[in-house]
């Protein structure tokens, strides 16, 4: 054999031995040389953190691999080849849970023991995945937190823990008490709570009122700008006029204090006075109403609108009466007894309200469009119709009068007919 064969010949057994080396390798990294009993593991859902020859642990001890995730489109059916060593210390009704070993490694398969345990679990059974209430949240809570690492860079995050474990070492004295005032302020806060949320409620509502007046408000303060900017235009006549008032509120001042005693007197005087105009109040209305019924009686007189205008006067020559005697011809005052309001013939038609002290009031016509005297036959209505008959007669005076004379000129002035038979 040539030197070229057998150095051709000796390269091409390394290779194979290498290759050999390799394969031996790889068999022993999926433990082929390793007897383990297979089972099945059913699970809705696995992730993407689990892979082949993940480990198999039972209370932090490895208990084998996985051998194979494969999905059916319900579910993951996953393959455990476990130590046959130790898989009579696992009954068949284990179930299992999918964890990561670290925040951002992979998961393995933790299996978790029951309280009853059943039968030893055996080749070809199958597991179930742990459904319990806390297995569910933690599922749960990786599941929600996968989005999060996956948005957070890891090593900024690996940064800022480490600059956050820096800032807080040799601080753990101060922190404690940081943390044990903070309670004491949330102990005394936890009563208030219901008191702090009504608040919030209330805060709210004025929220919600002021945003249904915020237009108003807008337009309120835009306003408001055009009326500060004229205020800021005319700021020297603002001033002079503040400087006027502050002038003028002086001599008020001065004024009031120099004559305050007249003023009090003043006003002390003239109690009696508006007293008996308020007590008299109710007969200006009617007193009013007179003077404008007067209007058209003295339009007549004077001859407004006819071809004769001017004052008609029918002029009686009467005997005379004789000298003045007293106690006869002595004028008499018989107003009293509080406003009254006695229109007679001027009212040329219906007649203003009637007023007394009692704040009792009469009003209107008899019907035949004449003045309305009052009631019928009353003593207001004769003293009223004595007075119009007085200046009539030769010596008799209102007084003199019988009382009953507005039997017969009562009816005359309301516009009635009288007969005497």
């Amino acid at each position: 054999m040539s030197t070229r064969l057998r150095k051709q010949t000796m390269g091409l057994v390394f290779i194979v031995i290498i290759g050999l080396l390799m394969w031996l390798a790889i068999a022993i990294y999926d433990k082929q040389f390793v007897s383990s009993t297979r089972v099945t593991l059913q699970a809705d859902r696995v992730g993407n953190q689990l892979k082949e020859n993940a480990d198999v642990k039972v209370r932090g001890v490895v208990v084998g691999t996985v051998r194979g995730v494969d999905t059916d489109g319900d579910g993951v059916s996953v393959t455990l080849a476990l130590d046959p060593d130790k898989l009579r210390m696992l009954p068949s009704n284990v179930t299992a849970r999918l964890l990561p070993k670290t925040l951002f490694g992979q998961r393995y398969v933790a299996l978790q023991l029951p309280e009853d345990a059943d039968r030893p679990l055996r080749e070809g059974d199958t597991i179930k995945q742990d459904t319990s209430v806390e297995s569910v949240e933690l599922e749960k809570a990786l599941r929600d937190l996968l989005p999060v690492l996956q948005a957070v860079q890891p090593q900024k995050l690996n940064s800022t823990l480490g600059a956050l474990s820096q800032a807080l070492e040799g601080r753990g004295k101060s922190l404690g008490e940081t943390l044990v005032l903070l309670n004491s302020y949330l102990d005394q806060l936890n009563p208030k709570m219901p008191e702090i949320q009504n608040d919030i409620t209330k805060f709210a509502d004025t929220l919600g009122v002021y945003e249904k007046a915020a237009p108003d408000i807008i337009d309120a303060l835009d306003g408001l700008t055009t009326t500060t900017k004229t205020i800021a235009e005319q700021k020297d006549q603002v001033a002079a006029l503040f400087s006027s008032l502050t002038t003028a509120s002086d001599n008020l001042a001065n004024f009031v204090g120099g004559n305050r005693k007249t003023i009090i007197d003043l006003s002390e005087n003239s109690r009696p006075t508006l007293e008996l105009l308020a007590r008299y109040s109710p007969e200006y209305p009617c007193l009013a109403q007179a003077v404008v019924n007067l209007k058209p009686r003295v339009e007549k007189a004077l001859g407004v609108g006819t071809n004769e205008p001017g004052m008609h006067v029918n002029l009686v020559v009467k005997e005379s009466r004789g000298a003045y005697v007293p106690g006869r011809d002595r004028p008499t005052f018989g107003a009293g007894g509080g406003p009254r309001c006695y229109t007679g013939g001027l009212a040329g038609g219906a007649t203003p309200a009637v007023a007394t002290d009692q704040g009792q009031t009469t009003a209107g016509t008899d019907g035949t469009g004449s003045a309305d005297l009052g009631e019928v036959n009353s003593v207001a209505e004769s003293q009223f119709i004595n007075h119009l008959i007085a200046p009539t007669t030769d010596d008799l005076t209102a007084a003199d009068l019988p009382d009953w004379s507005s039997v017969l000129v009562g009816p005359i002035l309301r516009g009635a007919e009288v007969n005497l038979s």
